[in-house]
Formats: structure tokens, C-alpha cells, sequence
């Protein structure tokens, strides 16, 4: 699939993944700021932001989507970022075509299997009747019904846009990504990554637990683990200086 991406900068390219429920405007304004040193590429996965949606969805696909960016752009000695669901896509990319890369950063997630923790959140999804809804605030009432925390309720409502006057859109395949969520919560194979790699976590996340951390140094020999206060599983938003060291500190040595 071709996915849709925007760049800013030049030079060594850097390309970064978003999460699910994400697309690439969820990370601008740290992508403004790599893009002193880089050529920044923010990608949409597929079935998000200004992609094309498919009912197939695996992270071998998202995998093979990104490798057919990779070789349209020419690119080569790759820092790879992925952020939770994007950094498994990155982890898999990583698992099968390192040779495209040259560091690989991956923010608050594992390899492990994750239990189902979305339920509320899509249900306040489904809540939000789009035939009926026609304003943004509207849709925020309703997902206030769901969603407690403020800053998940507005990184959600971004994905809606107005498709024509008085009509609102979804940017996500919220019926597809909802079907896979066994797999968008599947445990990744353990093949070991050669690469110079950095896992970023929340210290309020349980993303990454401390029991998780054995495993990943067997799958990623060479490891960095940095751990950042204050900061949940949106720690790039939660804490943007500090991850901007973390990320800045490893990949310009």
C-alpha cells in the first residue's frame, strides 16, 4: 500500500510511527524540531490519518508498507521511531529489513502480549453517531461519558474532519481496528534485532514493566533503556524536553 507521509528537513532520514488512533500530526511539533538535524518523515499507517484503509491489517503488512515508502524515497541508513503500536510496526520492519536502518528508538512498548484495555475507549467511539453528531463539541460531551482523561479525548477527536459542510469523518478505519485488536495486541516473534537500539518509557506507564526488560535485552543486544519521570504512556507529549534529549542524545553520537 502507499502511504501517505509528509517530510521537513534535511539529510540523515528520520522516520517516525505513530500509534493507534494516531496519524502523523500527532507528531509536528517534535518533527519541526528534529528536523534541525534531519530529514523527517512522518508516515500514516494503514487504516490511519490520510491512508488508504484495507480490511487487512497485520504488522507484517504495515511492515511491508513502510519497506515500499522506504524504496519509493531511496532511502537509506535509516533512524526508524515508533511509537506503541508504531513502534511494533518499527520492531517488525526492524526484525526484517535492518539493513535499511542504521538506529532503531521505540517508545513505550514491548514484544510481549498486551491484555484488551480499549473496550471504553471504542465504545465511546460508537457512541459518537456521525449521521446525528455534526460538531465537535457534541462529540466530546459523548466521549466525556467515556474517556475520563482530557488529553485522550482530544488526540482521539483528531481524527475527526469534515468530509463536506455539516458532515464529520473519521481519519481511522475504526471497524477494522477494532476487529484486530487480538493482533494489534499480539505478542511479536523474538527475532533478535544487531542494532543500535533505545526504549523510551513512562515511568507511570506499565507499558514496560521491569520484568519485561530481560527479554528485551535478549531480543535487542545492543540496548538502551531510558526511563522518564512524570510521564505515562504518551510520554513524547507528556514530557516533549526530555524525550527530545533522549532522542537527540542517541541518535547524534
Amino acid at each position: 500500500m502507499k502511504l501517505h507521509y509528509r517530510e521537513m528537513g534535511e539529510g540523515q532520514p528520520l522516520v517516525i510511527l505513530h500509534g493507534l488512533f494516531g496519524f502523523s500530526d500527532n507528531w509536528q511539533t517534535h518533527a519541526k524540531k528534529l528536523a534541525e538535524y534531519y530529514r523527517v518523515i512522518l508516515v500514516d499507517l494503514r487504516n490511519h490519518g490520510h491512508s488508504d484503509w484495507s480490511d487487512e491489517f497485520s504488522y507484517q503488512l504495515m511492515a511491508d508498507d513502510l519497506l515500499e515508502l522506504i524504496n519509493d524515497l531511496n532511502l537509506s541508513k535509516i533512524l526508524l521511531l515508533g511509537h506503541s503500536m508504531g513502534g511494533k510496526v518499527a520492531i517488525t520492519f526492524a526484525q526484517n529489513h535492518s539493513s535499511f536502518l542504521e538506529k532503531l528508538i521505540v517508545v513505550d512498548i514491548g514484544i510481549k502480549q498486551y491484555p484488551m484495555h480499549h473496550a471504553e475507549i471504542l465504545k465511546g467511539l460508537h457512541a459518537i453517531d456521525l449521521t446525528t453528531v455534526n460538531s465537535r463539541s457534541v462529540a466530546e460531551s459523548i466521549l466525556t461519558q467515556y474517556v475520563d482523561s482530557y488529553g485522550t479525548r482530544q488526540f482521539l477527536l483528531k481524527n475527526l474532519y469534515w468530509i463536506e459542510k455539516g458532515k464529520l469523518a473519521w481519519r481511522m478505519n475504526i471497524e477494522v481496528l477494532e476487529r484486530e485488536m487480538t493482533e494489534i495486541l499480539s505478542a511479536l516473534p523474538t527475532t533478535e534485532v544487531f542494532l543500535p537500539t533505545l526504549f523510551i518509557r513512562g515511568a507511570q506507564s506499565n507499558y514496560i514493566l521491569d520484568d519485561d526488560i530481560e527479554v528485551l535485552e535478549e531480543v535487542f543486544p545492543d540496548i538502551q533503556l531510558k526511563t522518564i519521570e512524570n510521564a505515562g504512556h504518551w510520554v513524547h507529549a507528556e514530557a516533549p524536553e526530555e524525550f527530545m534529549d533522549s532522542v537527540l542524545e542517541f541518535c547524534l553520537r
